[in-house]
């Protein structure tokens, strides 16, 4: 899949997965129960961020089709296309799966 969203500086963009349906037990979760993923797959990165001290260009340590884990209220929610992404720094992720 080709997105042509190209992010700016550190920034990423993120398909967040899916909400969980069910419980482990077999409880549906209704939709006003949901809470917000936070976990998907970098499906975007920009070219890195400049140093401060010597300018030089410090490339993301995240690629395309990374796993991450990030903050429930990371990034910010875009529509593209019919599909929700997140926008978000490469500092807002915690780790890498």
């Amino acid at each position: 899949m080709a997105l042509n969203i190209k992010p700016i500086g550190d920034r990423v963009v993120v398909e967040a997965a899916p909400a969980e349906e069910k419980t482990a037990s077999g409880i549906y979760i209704p939709d006003t129960a949901k809470e917000k993923p936070q976990q998907g797959t970098i499906v975007a990165v920009g070219p890195g961020r400049f140093s401060d001290l010597s300018g030089t260009l410090i490339p993301l340590s995240v690629k395309t089709g990374d796993q991450v884990l990030y903050g429930k209220y990371g990034g910010t929610e875009i529509t593209y296309e019919g599909k929700e992404y997140l926008i978000m720094r490469e500092s807002d992720l915690y780790a890498v799966l």
